[in-house]
């Protein structure tokens, strides 16, 4: 349980306190968040290999389907809003969440490659 703890707050998988971002980005100037290349308590290497984070992009579909599938879930089903709002609901959604994928997506795929 910690280490899905540890992933979702993006820290550092060896030592559990360094962060693995330096800064969290800006959705409104369109800024991602920058990683740090090594933990900042332990120099714990973040990036395995080279092209390690290319499969990160996989986590990152999934969550946002996920993210998706729930609006509309809530937004059509639930609260039985109209199909063209549904979709410019789920594509803010989207916009909005894109940071905050970009980030969780890097940290699970750090997490799941990392070995005590």
């Amino acid at each position: 349980m910690n280490k899905v703890i540890n992933a979702l707050q993006c820290k550092c998988p060896n030592c559990k306190k360094g962060n693995i971002f330096r800064n969290s980005g800006n959705l409104l100037l369109l800024r991602f968040p920058k990683m740090n290349d090594l933990c900042p308590v332990c120099n714990y290497k973040f990036e395995i290999e080279t092209g390690f984070f290319f499969g990160a992009m996989y986590v990152s579909y999934s969550l946002s389907v996920a993210q998706m599938i729930a609006s509309l879930v809530l937004f059509w089903w639930l609260i039985d809003l109209s199909p063209l709002r549904v979709f410019f609901i789920i594509v803010l959604v989207a916009f909005l969440l894109c940071t905050v994928n970009f980030k969780l997506s890097r940290s699970i795929w750090i997490y799941l490659f990392f070995r005590d």
